[in-house]
């Protein structure tokens, strides 16, 4: 019985040290969109590309979509339209990671552009930039809107690759390098004067880039403003101020985190060329979860099967068995003859 026991204890210590062997997977703790893979050959309107390293999309990152609603011209028809974008975590983790958890945690719905100048960016971002009764009256509860934010700060976050192109977005902050939020801006045109190698005063921080729907951000470049800012105004700092008011609303419907970057296939079920070196790799990866988890499983039962059947407990001693036993054979004394 003790032997019986001991496997008994030592079975059910193993599956729960397995955490659920065979079922477990080492994706549970990602949230459902990173497992979504989006094809970039969908994106056809995106930004002028420069040659640099940010023209190019990466397996993996985060993409995510802004649905929005403006009026590009005054006497013009609302528009309603979806901006695609691409977070570059490799390169700027600490901002990327900011970005996702407030996206996560819907700061930016429901709220508006409060500035945009022409030529220039569009900045939005501010969690207390949503209409109060008509636009563009805000909460009097939060009179704070362009200089608002979630109340948690990150350090500014550079990248050599990553720089102002056209479309790049990047972390809108105050007169402290240290000083970004929640805010943030996407450049309508190239805008390396906002780089740290073309500042003296740390420059802004550049994490994502429009990968499509580069159409919308155009639109909303064109919008009326309260002070009608155009490039000519010499504006150079997409920090928190009242000037580009735009006169008709510019809304962010909603952000959501949509998927990842796929330019692999491997996320969108792709079969790899039979060609391909890896081939046979990349076939074991695909078919291994299943197979492998339900392989452990039944080899560990087989195991545990053949020790119970071999009675790995160890043999009675005499002295334990019972009085009355009959023995097959026993020893004769010497002395008898």
């Amino acid at each position: 019985m003790k032997g019986r026991l001991a496997v008994v204890l030592v079975l059910n210590l193993l599956l729960m040290s397995s955490g659920g062997i065979g079922f477990a997977s080492a994706d549970d703790d990602q949230p459902a969109w990173r497992s979504i893979g989006i094809d970039p050959a969908l994106w056809n309107d995106g930004p002028v590309e420069e040659d640099t390293p940010m023209k190019e999309t990466y397996q993996g990152n985060a993409i995510f979509e802004i649905q929005v609603s403006y009026v590009p011209a005054l006497g013009a028809e609302r528009i309603s339209g979806r901006i695609t974008l691409e977070l570059f975590e490799q390169r700027a983790p600490i901002t990327t990671a900011n970005m996702i958890k407030n996206i996560d945690s819907d700061v930016y719905n429901g709220i508006f552009f409060h500035r945009v100048v022409e030529d220039f960016v569009a900045q939005s971002g501010d969690p207390t930039c949503k209409k109060f009764g008509v636009y563009p009256a805000t909460n009097p509860l939060e009179p704070t809107c362009g200089s608002g934010g979630t109340g948690t700060t990150i350090p500014l976050e550079h990248h050599e690759e990553l720089s102002h192109v056209d479309g790049a977005m990047g972390m809108a902050r105050g007169a402290e390098e240290d000083s970004a939020d929640s805010q943030w801006y996407i450049a309508h045109s190239e805008q390396h004067g906002l780089d740290p190698e073309n500042r003296d005063d740390g420059g802004y921080a550049v994490f994502g880039i429009v990968r499509d729907g580069m159409v919308h951000v155009r639109g909303i470049a064109t919008s009326p403003t309260v002070t009608n800012p155009a490039s000519a105004q010499g504006f150079q700092n997409p920090g928190p101020d009242l000037l580009g008011r735009p006169i008709n609303e510019v809304l962010i419907i909603t952000v959501d985190l949509v998927g990842v970057s796929d330019p692999d296939g491997t996320l969108r079920g792709v079969v790899k060329d039979s060609s391909d070196s890896k081939g046979f790799f990349v076939f074991s990866v695909d078919v291994s979860g299943t197979f492998f988890k339900l392989t452990l499983v039944a080899l560990f039962l087989i195991a545990v099967l053949g020790l119970y059947i071999a009675r790995i407990e160890q043999p009675l001693m005499l002295e334990g068995q019972d009085a009355n036993v009959s023995l097959d054979a026993f020893l004769l004394d010497d002395a008898i003859s």
